[in-house]
């Protein structure tokens, strides 16, 4: 087997006012023809910077030291124009965020056929050709339409398709995927990881796999590179490693993983008027310049009892976050019945519902996005109160803030600190502070872990349900992992494509799954296992054919 990639004794750091920095230490690694390593590693570990210093990606304030061989040459200290010809040519990058890498006002086929012609000598014609088999190479439906549509018209996943082709089409020997599935639902993570083994496969590409997600690793990578605050702790094959982990840092990773449990305990919710009673509610959004309008939420019907967790499951345009918004008076409802603290909110104004919202705390995906910068997190956690009445200022209500930053174990002193200053853990423990300061009757959490590390969202669900047993508050948790939903939820719901499809306790939900969907959403979670993994993933296949036919 060909290296593709040497890496040898790799260190970098960042020159900052305050001195520099050292973010990798003494790293090395080989990565051959054909071959999936993955680095992983919670945030701050380094496996994003040693995968970056690759391609020369990273800021002028970066000083790195050591040797990086790609194909056979030396990497380190390459600028200009050396430095832009190795990139696509010979190592190539998939972001996290592929909305991010595509440009909005160009339609994809410009963008794939720009860096074509960038890097080859390709006419327009050819260009357009080599993107019309590359889009359907990496499966995009109709690519010769799509190639003149623009990255809005896309899905999530499909953009991911989008930035694989622009990837592969100048057949690098090298693919950095940089966290590829983080944001997208299990179902489209299933499809991009077995798109990620066919370039494997079929075109021999080496990969390096940077991610925090255990059961990707298991699903995919050939080898593992474990990474702790910036130093290499344990490399191994994934059979090997998921096996008998040897560093104390990789087991403690691997006991992270959220798993479903249909044996596990849960404490019976006593019978009273639910919190939360949708009937046959229907959402509708309207149409634009004489179109129809779209169904986002199709007759769906559930309760909510007090002290009671809802699962509420579903991949992305489900429906799931509509609902959300719509309980706490954020989205108006269309048909139906939804009541919420005895308000009906079909009839519901604003004015009136205004005292019942205070009843609700509401904990989003991204804490940094709902956060302001300016504030300090006292500052933030401290807004419902006053708003609301019950403190006259920040200060006044600084005594209320400190006992809610204790109650979601952050100090005190970080109450004087500013978002930007927090880990994304720490500020999700903000967010659910702010949640929980008018000591709220319902919460909504919407995707509260999706963003975090394995090991903090660990820890961020077992405080959820810590709190939730010693508030007592009833809770919509919206997420489209299951494993993470079975871990605080009493009961679960699942919807698709606005409809609910399955509902009962996790035991019968997870357990013996009714509706294909739930089924194939089931097999679709990656398990940190590549012996049953490989067994889930035969088991998917199977139920996506029987879904086609």
């Amino acid at each position: 087997m060909k290296t593709v990639v040497d890496i040898r004794n790799l260190e970098v750091t960042f020159a900052t006012d305050g001195g520099d920095i050292p973010a990798v230490d003494d790293v090395s690694l080989t990565v051959g023809s054909g071959e999936v390593v993955a680095i992983v590693g919670e945030s701050g570990s380094g496996k994003s910077v040693t995968a970056k210093s690759i391609i020369g990606l990273l800021p002028e304030t970066a000083v790195t030291r050591g040797v990086i061989l790609l194909n056979g040459r030396d990497v380190v200290g390459l600028t200009g124009e050396k430095l832009r010809a190795t990139r696509g040519l010979d190592a190539a990058m998939v972001f996290q965020e592929p909305s991010t890498s595509l440009n909005p006002v160009y339609t994809v086929g410009w963008q794939l056929a720009e860096g074509l012609r960038a890097h080859g000598k390709y006419s327009r014609r050819q260009a357009r050709a080599k993107a019309i088999e590359y889009l359907g190479k990496v499966g995009i439906p109709e690519p010769e339409k799509r190639i003149d549509h623009y990255p809005h018209q896309f899905s999530g996943g499909q953009k991911q398709r989008v930035v694989i082709a622009m990837a592969l089409a100048l057949d690098p020997e090298l693919i950095i995927a940089d966290e590829p599935t983080t944001a997208l639902d299990v179902t489209v993570q299933a499809e991009i990881l077995d798109l990620l083994r066919r370039c494997r496969d079929e075109f021999g590409t080496a990969i390096i796999l940077i991610t925090h997600n255990m059961g990707v690793v298991a699903d995919l990578a050939d080898r593992v590179v474990v990474m702790y605050e910036g130093k290499v702790v344990e490399q191994a094959t994934a059979t090997k490693l998921f096996g008998s982990p040897q560093h104390p840092y990789t087991q403690k990773l691997l006991a992270a993983v959220p798993r479903i449990d249909t044996t596990r305990e849960r404490t019976p919710v006593a019978e009273a008027p639910p919190v939360v009673r949708a009937t046959d509610l229907v959402i509708e959004y309207p149409g634009r310049f004489g179109r129809g309008g779209f169904r986002a939420v199709d007759r769906v019907s559930f309760t909510i009892a007090p002290g009671e967790v809802l699962g509420l499951v579903g991949e992305s345009g489900s429906g799931k976050t509509t609902i959300g918004r719509a309980i706490g008076g954020l989205t108006k409802i269309s048909g139906g019945s939804l009541q919420v603290l005895g308000h009906e909110m079909l009839t519901v104004r604003e004015r009136g519902f205004k005292p019942v919202r205070e009843q609700i705390g509401f904990v989003f995906q991204d804490p940094a996005s709902s956060f302001n910068p300016l504030l300090t997190i006292a500052q933030c956690v401290a807004e419902p109160l006053i708003v609301h009445g019950r403190a006259g200022d920040a200060t006044a209500a600084r005594p209320r803030v400190d006992e809610l930053l204790e109650a979601v174990q952050l100090p005190r002193a970080f109450g004087d600190r500013y978002p930007h200053e927090l880990s994304g853990g720490q500020r999700q423990r903000a967010s659910l502070a702010r949640a929980l300061a008018l000591e709220p009757t319902l919460l909504i959490a919407d995707e509260p872990t999706s963003a975090l590390d394995v090991s903090v969202q660990a820890r961020v669900l077992e405080l959820f349900a810590e709190l939730q047993n010693q508030f007592g508050f009833a809770a919509l948790f919206i997420s489209h992992d299951l494993a993470v939903v079975d871990t605080v939820s009493d009961r679960i719901a699942v919807l698709y494509r606005g409809e609910l499809v399955e509902e009962g306790p996790p035991a019968q939900v997870l357990g013996a799954p009714e509706h294909p969907y739930t089924q194939r959403l089931l097999a679709s979670l990656p398990v940190p296992d590549p012996a049953e993994q490989a067994v889930r993933r035969e088991e998917l296949r199977a139920l996506t054919t029987r879904g086609e036919e």
